[in-house]
């Protein structure tokens, strides 16, 4: 039987209608490149294949009444893949905005929580003969790294069908009776989370402290509810705009090695560039830098298994001042590597286990209670915004992959948004690309490209400083 964690559940407790929690990757891949030629028939045949081992894409959601304790993961024993994968066309040749229109549409329904929490559509009428998927993906089962962990157990080195490893066969998902699932539950209940509690207190409440002499040497991360408000920190709907570009990620490490900084502090400049530009083209500049919520993976980490328990997401967070105060392109690179590093400091020093072991004891009917009051009452706008954007930069594989036999062109991620954060901004490397993909709630952004065209010009004018 396998529980989910805390921070796995709180995904669950958290959704509501407008505030969906799910992952989103997608990607482009040319179906020329198929041995013997592309079939959605054979893509779907080979799919099955491979998710015979591959146990998490065949697990559901099982709870019962007397459960004390949050879900667990079960098999599917009626799993049907034709339930999962959906195949449609777009009209003329669809394009990119074309796209990226029908993908906000499908972001913005809820997965059927009686399956299993994943969906695959596969999208064909792009240029070129090019065919568009789209796998969408609960956040309760997967986290930025894992979400590509599993895609990658769908990919190849070569378009050959790959051996499936055979211990891996039809290894079941789980299964629970009600007897394990409460009896279970309630020892965590009664003796785990009074524990868990003793352990965590004293840790906790450290952390303002600690934070507050760190501010006073200028050397902590902004703190939460001091960003200023833009049009994107409100409550969300349900309706998503969506937009994505490609850039090169040799031009990414020009950058980086000239300005003598990270890859990801490139990642966080530029898109720092195309918010300042975004916001002044809308009038909504404010004269403080925003603030973003950097998701931080602690996978390798070691946990301490009385303070939480092993789940599928294994993230903390990490608050970031962006310099979109600054004008100048060079200065708010450099800049932001003053900000990052600040950040990054203050962030090792607090215990990452602390989140997902607070997450560990959320009552569920309360934290759905709570949650949905937030939304009908609309409080995101009735306090100061926590942060403004959220901003996750996952790294991807350096070198080409077949998705089923099909080489993968592009590989766009978009996470989640929330009530107060209605914009996301995930960037992914892969095969000598780097692919931004940017999600907000259509009502705060109605259009997300002219922010996507906005980093390509950040991008420009960083390279042409290079040259100079």
């Amino acid at each position: 039987m396998e529980r989910l964690s805390g921070l796995d559940a709180s995904f669950l407790y958290l959704e509501t209608r407008s505030m969906l929690m799910q992952v989103v990757g997608l990607i482009e891949i040319d179906p020329s490149t198929v041995p013997g030629g592309w079939s959605f028939d054979r893509m779907l045949r080979e799919m099955d294949r491979r998710i015979t081992a591959m146990p998490t894409f065949r697990r559901k959601l099982h709870d019962s009444l007397f459960n004390l304790d949050h879900p667990v993961w079960i098999e599917d024993r009626a799993f049907d893949i034709e339930r999962h994968v959906h195949r449609v066309a777009l009209p003329d040749q669809g394009g990119d905005t074309e796209l990226a229109d029908f993908c906000a549409h499908i972001a913005g329904v809820p997965l059927d929580r009686s399956k299993p929490l994943w969906e695959l559509w596969v999208i064909e009428g792009r240029p070129h003969g090019n065919i568009a998927i789209m796998l969408r993906m609960h956040h309760a089962g997967v986290d930025g790294v894992s979400a590509a962990d599993l895609l990658a157990q769908l990919c190849s080195l070569t378009p050959e069908d790959p051996e499936l490893d055979e211990a891996k066969v039809d290894t079941s998902a789980g299964g629970a009776s009600l007897p394990a699932l409460v009896a279970d539950g309630l020892v965590n209940f009664a003796v785990r989370r009074p524990i868990s509690i003793a352990r965590m207190l004293p840790q906790t409440v450290r952390v303002p402290f600690g934070w507050a002499s760190r501010a006073r040497s200028h050397e902590a991360m902004p703190a939460p509810f001091r960003a200023p408000r833009v049009a994107f920190n409100g409550t969300i709907t349900p309706h998503r705009s969506i937009a994505f570009t490609q850039v090169s990620l040799d031009d990414i490490k020009t950058i980086k090695n000239h300005f003598d900084v990270t890859i990801n502090d490139v990642v966080m400049a530029v898109v720092a560039g195309g918010l300042r530009k975004y916001l002044a083209d809308t009038d909504d500049l404010p004269d403080r830098p925003l603030i973003a919520a950097v998701p931080v993976s602690t996978h390798g980490d070691a946990d301490d298994d009385r303070l939480v328990v092993e789940g599928t997401n294994k993230v903390t967070a990490m608050m970031m001042t962006l310099p979109t105060d600054v004008d100048d392109p060079v200065a708010r690179i450099e800049t932001m590597r003053e900000l990052s590093s600040t950040a990054k400091s203050h962030s090792n020093t607090l215990d990452a286990s602390l989140l997902r072991g607070w997450a560990q004891l959320i009552p569920p009917m309360t934290m759905g209670a709570l949650t949905r009051l937030y939304s009908n009452y609309r409080l995101a706008e009735r306090h100061p915004a926590v942060v403004n954007v959220i901003i996750s930069n996952v790294p991807g594989p350096s070198f080409p992959l077949y998705f089923l036999g099909s080489r993968i062109r592009a590989l766009f991620p978009l996470g989640p948004v929330a009530h107060g954060m209605g914009l996301n901004v995930t960037v992914m490397s892969c095969d000598g690309q780097m692919n931004f993909g940017a999600i907000a709630c259509k009502e705060q952004m109605p259009d997300a490209w002219p922010l996507m065209r906005a980093i390509e010009d950040d991008i420009k004018l960083l390279l042409e400083a290079c040259d100079a």
